[in-house]
């Protein structure tokens, strides 16, 4: 009987090939010594001895390289073919690398020619003296300019293109295929194996082709690089070179796949779209923390808090494709050609793995996206291998009777009812709190109902009648402390009398009294409380707060004053 096959089980019992190696790989050359506006300056002026450091150098310069561009496909009859927008230019040229393939002749297929926004030097004159020799700044601005793509066919690497701007500092573009160079590697070993749409279908020496991917790295790059700036036409010199200006690679964007061929393709499908149900909150900020080892919340020094975190589900392909997202990175998921599962990270800054962008760091990238590509194939593993619905997690889990019927509890907590996106039922953990009320209505005050006193009692109690807010309700009395002195009047403090000394004691010498405020310290807003000689008593006058309060002294001088005007 046939039943759905699950993770563990097809990795582990159902995998025929299981290889990792770089995919595509997208770098970008740059000039090193011309990023800033005093290099500039320096190449203008000392290197290629122009009195006036003009930008009229960098025209004179592009307009011939774009001859040579010309001269160099009139020669090799080489195509060159002007990019519409909105058109992949991979597809325009792939009829021009089929017929080089086939051909198994290596060299330029076509040449595309686009206009694009570019990051490039703008000049601008000085307010200086019109009598003297004009001055000029640099600085960086994108403009609109003339590329080529020289789509080439190497012999070691297969097809892939170099993109040269036609303006200073003439930024390049190096785009090239792993698998392409394995099977290529493999080929002039004498290996048989079986294609599969950019990447192996099967293999005679599994453990030679590993070797092979493990060896790709940023020497062999290197060379297809400089092998083919030696081809083609560019825009600096072989004096440029021996002075120091020339490019530099770094990563652009990088791709580390490993695919895992099934010896079931019939069964790939569904258990495909089985995994993908299961695996769709792979973006969510703890997932993602799991999967590439980075801090969401920014708590290391390379994580910057917030971004975007999220799964898509691309359907514009042949098939389904998951992708989880850390910040300008990803890792997808999809079944290739109906028969391999390929995952892929998708590496479009490699700050976003805490590594450096040149080229000879590339090692370093490489490993750590293995790593993420086995953490979310053991997260997988995991989440499908689980014992949490067999019968044995179910006897540990549930209370149990043991063999003189007590009852005995359960060793985890009480599994909910409830099904995943829906919320537990409020009274089904409170049920045996005898003394507590569920939470208040806010459209019916009387709704309150007590809980079942026993377990065993299927309705609540009736509702209980709640008494009615008075508008202005009357002052509580304050119920005196039978071990605590009486209350006073705040107009009658006193202190407290000292405790009666022990017979045949002295009393211990108390603190100095502090001194007594008179009323000339007081704000005449608050006038002094009269206090009476008898202690203990009260004003009972209910106009007593109508009489001045006044020191005896003062009180004799107002007095003797008060009667010499009346007589």
């Amino acid at each position: 009987m046939s039943h759905v096959v699950t993770v563990p089980e097809l990795l582990d019992g159902h995998t025929v090939l299981d290889i990792e190696c770089l995919d595509r790989v997208y770098l970008s050359g740059y000039v090193p010594t011309l990023q800033v506006g005093g290099q500039v300056f320096t190449f203008l002026h000392d290197h290629r001895g122009m009195p006036v450091a003009s930008p009229a150098v960098f025209g004179q310069i592009s307009g011939r390289f774009r001859q040579a561009v010309g001269r160099f496909a009139q020669m090799n009859d080489i195509p060159v073919v002007k990019f519409k927008k909105g058109i992949r230019k991979l597809d325009v040229m792939q009829r021009y690398l089929r017929a080089a393939a086939r051909a198994d002749r290596p060299g330029v297929a076509a040449i595309g020619r686009a206009e694009e926004f570019q990051l490039v030097w703008d000049a601008r004159q000085r307010d200086s003296d019109p009598s003297r020799p004009p001055q000029f700044f640099f600085v960086k601005a994108e403009r609109r300019v003339t590329c080529y793509y020289f789509y080439v066919f190497d012999e070691r690497w297969g097809p892939g293109f170099i993109k040269v701007c036609a303006y200073f500092p003439y930024p390049v573009k190096v785009w090239v295929n792993g698998h392409e160079w394995a099977k290529r590697q493999l080929t002039r070993a004498g290996a048989g194996f079986t294609e599969l749409s950019n990447g192996f279908a099967a293999c005679d020496d599994p453990a030679g082709l590993q070797a092979i991917c493990d060896r790709l790295g940023p020497a062999e790059i290197q060379a297809f690089f400089d092998r083919w700036l030696s081809r083609l036409p560019v825009p600096l010199t072989a004096a440029d070179q021996a002075a120091g200006y020339w490019w530099e690679l770094s990563m652009r964007q990088v791709e580390t796949s490993r695919t895992m061929v099934f010896d079931a393709p019939r069964q790939a499908r569904a258990f495909f779209e089985a995994l993908i149900a299961d695996n769709l909150d792979l973006g969510r900020p703890e997932h993602v923390e799991i999967l590439f080892k980075r801090d969401p919340r920014g708590r290391k020094p390379k994580d910057q808090a917030g971004g975007t975190f999220r799964t898509a589900i691309d359907r514009n392909s042949q098939g389904v494709t998951i992708n989880a997202f850390w910040r300008h990175s990803r890792v997808k998921q999809y079944l290739k050609d109906g028969r391999a599962l390929r995952i892929e990270t998708v590496v479009n800054s490699p700050d976003d793995l805490g590594c450096q962008r040149r080229l000879h760091n590339l090692p370093e990238l490489q490993a750590r996206a293995r790593a993420i590509n086995a953490r979310l194939l053991e997260t997988e593993r995991v989440g499908q291998g689980c014992v949490f619905d067999s019968p044995a997690f179910a006897r540990i889990s549930q209370p149990t009777l043991t063999q003189d019927g007590r009852r005995a509890p359960a060793t985890f907590r009480r599994p909910s009812s409830h099904g995943p996106g829906r919320h537990p039922r409020q009274h089904a953990d409170r049920r045996h709190r005898h003394h507590e009320q569920e939470p208040a209505r806010l459209d019916d005050r009387a709704a309150r109902h007590r809980l079942q006193r026993q377990p065993g009692q299927l309705r609540p109690d009736p509702p209980v009648p709640q008494r009615h807010h008075h508008p202005h309700p009357a002052p509580q009395p304050v119920c005196p402390h039978p071990r605590r002195p009486a209350l006073r009047d705040l107009l009658q403090q006193s202190p407290r009398p000292r405790p009666a000394p022990a017979h045949g004691r002295r009393p211990a010498p108390g603190p100095a009294p502090a001194p007594r405020r008179t009323a000339r310290h007081r704000p005449r807003s608050h006038p002094a409380p009269r206090r009476s000689t008898t202690p203990g008593s009260r004003l009972t006058s209910p106009d007593a707060r109508l009489i001045p309060r006044y020191p005896a002294g003062k009180l004799k001088t107002n007095v003797k004053v008060l009667g010499s005007k009346l007589g």
